[in-house]
């Protein structure tokens, strides 16, 4: 099938052709481009059929079986086969898969758990830790006392001796594990240990490594965590939304804070894309993929720290990694801007000691086909990149040629 057919391309010159431009202009960026978000990657085509299914026409607001609106018989399978999949998948006893993203998903975690006015100990910002877990400017920093642990400056590890000692001090309700840029395995039963001892919840968001726990490559937080939060996307290949894992005695303090409380239609094609998603997920190739992700990850976190960047942790257990190109001589927001002029795209984030470093991942290249030998030379494009600004657009044809040897939907 040809890839504009995964647009349908003809409908839209036709109806609208100035949006349709915009469309395929923005598949062939994709396609052109090497995608190193560690927060992206390339859903299936079934993925992406289900989301433009007639399913979008459908209002659902409540639950199966208890909708506010007729003619959801249909839409009811689709919800009950996503949390089924979900529940199976991650071995959690419930799912709420109606979450619009990975922070209503974690808005409805605290609705469910908290009180305004409470105290959190969550990652700092500063160390990776993610809007939604304290931030000023979010609705979490607003409405509750959030406390910061940090990581160690040197090892970049997260420091869980300051955790136990600001959980006694500070008797949180809820403790939150989870981070934007975090590479290495999160010691899930030793923040379960913590909040016990303290009798805090334990939230964790999981937005970044449900993929990998998925594919058996990571540590599953649901037998430890009171509530877990995820997104469908990253490394589960799934579409842009939110998921909650939860045990049978807080679901419906979930489903409650999830609906009628934070959020109201159910997204049903997005929901029916979602199960797409858990289902291939639960295949021996997803196993496969997740494993070969994390392997490029390593690889090209030792490339990269061969060609001179600095790799926070020295190294990665998961899909991403932290790189600061200090030692090259630029900044992480210049840095951003020349790799992404030479079709090198990714983010920057926040590193240790107080600088913007360079987040990678390595979901979409693997999607897209690509191993070690790939990883290998797209650190040597990268660094060369950061060395002399201008031969950017040198390396912008090489990527290109990259890119389209592998594209992420091939005829």
């Amino acid at each position: 099938m040809p890839v504009t057919q995964t647009l349908d391309a003809d409908v839209l010159r036709r109806q609208d052709p100035e949006l349709a431009d915009v469309l395929l202009g923005e598949l062939t960026r994709q396609s052109t481009t090497l995608q190193l978000s560690a927060a992206e990657n390339f859903t299936s085509r079934a993925v992406l059929t289900a989301l433009g299914s007639p399913l979008a026409n459908k209002y659902a607001e409540g639950y199966p079986g208890a909708r506010h609106h007729g003619g959801c018989e249909i839409a009811d399978v689709a919800e009950r086969l996503a949390v089924d999949r979900a529940t199976a998948l991650f071995g959690a006893e419930h799912a709420n898969v109606q979450s619009h993203s990975g922070s209503s998903a974690v808005l409805a975690a605290y609705a469910a758990l908290l009180r305004p006015g409470d105290t959190v100990l969550a990652l700092g910002l500063p160390y990776g830790g993610h809007l939604t877990h304290g931030s000023p400017s979010n609705f979490s920093g607003r409405w509750f006392d959030f406390i910061g642990y940090g990581v160690d400056t040197e090892s970049g590890l997260i420091d869980y001796d300051q955790l136990r000692v600001l959980a006694r001090t500070h008797r949180p309700k809820a403790i939150v594990c989870g981070s934007i840029c975090y590479p290495r395995h999160i010691d899930y039963a030793l923040f379960r240990e913590v909040a016990d001892e303290v009798g805090a919840y334990l939230i964790a968001d999981a937005a970044h490594p449900i993929g990998l726990v998925a594919g058996g490559a990571a540590p599953n937080p649901v037998p430890y965590a009171d509530v877990v939060c995820a997104t469908t996307h990253k490394v589960l290949r799934g579409p842009r939304g939110g998921m909650i894992l939860c045990g049978s005695e807080l679901a419906q303090r979930v489903d409650r804070a999830v609906f009628p409380f934070t959020q109201g239609g159910a997204q049903m094609h997005t929901i029916a894309a979602k199960a797409v998603a858990f289902g291939e997920a639960a295949t021996p190739a997803f196993a496969e993929y997740a494993q070969r992700v994390v392997v490029n990850a390593r690889v090209l976190a030792e490339a990269l720290a061969a060609e001179g960047l600095s790799i926070t942790t020295g190294g990665t257990d998961t899909h991403l990694l932290v790189a600061d190109p200090a030692p090259l001589g630029v900044d992480g927001r210049t840095a951003r801007g020349r790799l992404n002029a030479a079709g090198l795209v990714l983010d920057t984030c926040a590193l240790p000691h107080g600088d913007r470093g360079l987040r990678l991942g390595t979901a979409a290249l693997t999607t897209q086909g690509m191993g070690e030998t790939e990883m290998a030379r797209i650190a040597v494009l990268l660094a060369g990149v950061l060395r002399d600004g201008p031969a950017a657009q040198q390396a912008r044809q090489e990527v290109q040629e990259l890119a389209e040897g592998f594209p992420p939907y091939p005829d």
